[in-house]
């Protein structure tokens, strides 16, 4: 019973020392990673970005050697910048390799797959493949020629593929059999190519999907820009199986229009869309509750907080996106907002460009989607930079202390801290005087569901317990 006591104890203790960091935080501070020049690291505009580990690889829809935009890579400190593959020139759209890439790519151990918007053999784009080091570059599919824009596969794939198993998901702006895009799938080595659906069979069916997929087991959820309750509404939420069946409209877009992004997290899903029906409604961000369909506008911009979000990635309960233009400069914003709507926050406004090669110091006009680690973000700038050829940056957040919790389990005291708090040790001392000698925990902690988890047994004695993390 002794042992309880201590353990109760040192739980109220913990949520004390819980709630402030045991040393000083870094300030947000925004950094230029790098400024593009268009040759030969290319001009990111509509580019994507994928980050694993320590290493940044991106897309740049034009620029490069040919013009046509590239494949990169570069460290997160904004060393190493390697041009893994520069499009080649084309020819009324036509080439051997595709042309500009405009879509994040994915990647499945040491092998990274992308899109390109046009190219390839029909002049209506590719899916590719290639190591993460620049080689073996193979194009999977190339999508067929269209006549009067109707084809059997689809047409310009500008959305980032998704991958399950040895499969990948994707669809094509336009073509198909309607003419109005198509969702494909197709084996990673390039086979068994398979057409699962072609948009516009009624105006309430949806056409334009613009924004990549997300998966739930056997389920993808995705947007169309257009259609809805008529051909010129304003876009609509999707699900359809995996082997091409059960498609169902989840929800009609009517005051908000063409969305642009779209994450799943749980049974929500969130989203962001670029415009409105009404005057002063610039975009918004949204949720959808797929277990009773409740569609809420989380946040509506009406220009000076920020204009056609684009991209939206979500940690823990934020948000974070970016707004092509808006704010006072009109180039664009970084923002946050919580997941029930509340807390909108301007991260970083982008600067008010100058001359004939529109510049300036830190980028402009954000498209593409954001990347997350730790407490940084990652994104491009599509304008704007010293050359007027975009940007690479990072915005480092300010560290909130993670909460540290506790919970018994028989003769076990269970410690829990959320991974994406990076860089925090656990610690302990027997007393929390003044002269209290803290020593780190002994048993290192392993990853369940995304939190970090220490498993020590209870002694009998006293025990106090903290998250410390050393000065920037």
């Amino acid at each position: 019973m002794k042992a309880l006591k201590s353990l109760h104890r040192f739980a109220f203790i913990l949520a004390v020392l819980s709630a402030t960091p045991t040393l000083p935080v870094a300030a947000q501070t925004f950094t230029v990673l790098h400024t593009f020049t268009n040759s030969p690291d290319g001009d990111p505009r509509n580019g994507g970005l994928l980050l694993s580990g320590n290493v940044i690889y991106g897309t740049s829809g034009a620029g490069g050697a040919y013009g046509d935009g590239t494949v990169f890579r570069i460290n997160s400190d904004g060393t190493g910048l390697t041009n893994l593959h520069s499009f080649t020139a084309q020819t009324n759209l036509i080439n051997s390799d595709g042309a500009f890439p405009v879509a994040a790519l994915a990647l499945s151990g040491n092998v990274l797959y992308g899109t390109t918007v046009y190219g390839g053999t029909g002049g209506n784009g590719t899916v590719f493949r290639l190591n993460t080091d620049g080689t073996g570059f193979t194009n999977l599919h190339y999508f067929t020629t269209t006549v009067s824009n109707t084809n059997s596969d689809g047409s310009q794939p500008g959305s980032a593929l998704i991958i399950s198993g040895n499969t990948l998901f994707g669809t094509a702006s336009e073509g198909g059999s309607l003419g109005k895009g198509t969702i494909f799938a197709l084996n990673t080595d390039g086979t068994g190519f398979t057409n699962l659906y072609n948009f516009g069979t009624t105006p309430s069916d949806g056409y334009l999907p613009q924004s990549s997929l997300v998966i739930s087991s056997n389920v993808l959820y995705g947007t169309a820009a257009k259609g809805g309750s008529s051909y010129t509404s304003g876009g609509i939420i999707f699900s359809i199986n995996t082997n091409g069946t059960g498609y169902k409209i989840l929800y009609n877009f009517v005051t908000i229009e063409f969305p642009t992004s779209l994450i799943l997290s749980g049974s929500t899903l969130y989203g962001s869309a670029e415009g409105g029906q009404f005057v002063g409604q610039d975009g918004s961000v949204y949720s959808f509750n797929l277990t009773n369909s409740v569609f809420t506008s989380l946040h509506d911009f009406t220009g000076p907080d920020g204009d056609q979000p684009y991209s939206l990635i979500l940690a823990g309960n934020t948000l974070y996106g970016t707004t092509v233009t808006g704010y006072n400069t009109n180039r664009g914003i970084i923002f946050s907002i919580n997941t029930d709507g509340t807390g909108l926050k301007t991260l970083h406004a982008f600067s008010t460009t100058s001359g004939t090669k529109s510049t300036n110091s830190d980028g402009a006009f954000p498209s593409p989607q954001l990347v997350y680690l730790g407490n940084t973000l990652y994104g491009m700038a599509t304008q704007g930079g010293l050359y007027g050829d975009g940007t690479l940056f990072s915005l480092s957040l300010p560290i909130v202390a993670p909460q540290l919790t506790i919970t018994s389990t028989g003769a076990n005291v269970v410690l829990t801290w959320p991974t994406n708090a990076t860089g925090f040790t656990l610690e302990f001392a027997s007393n929390i005087v003044s002269q209290s000698v803290w020593s780190t925990n002994a048993i290192a902690p392993v990853i369940i569901n995304q939190q970090n988890v220490v498993t020590n047994s209870i002694s009998g004695k006293q025990m106090f317990y903290r998250l410390s993390q050393p000065p920037p």
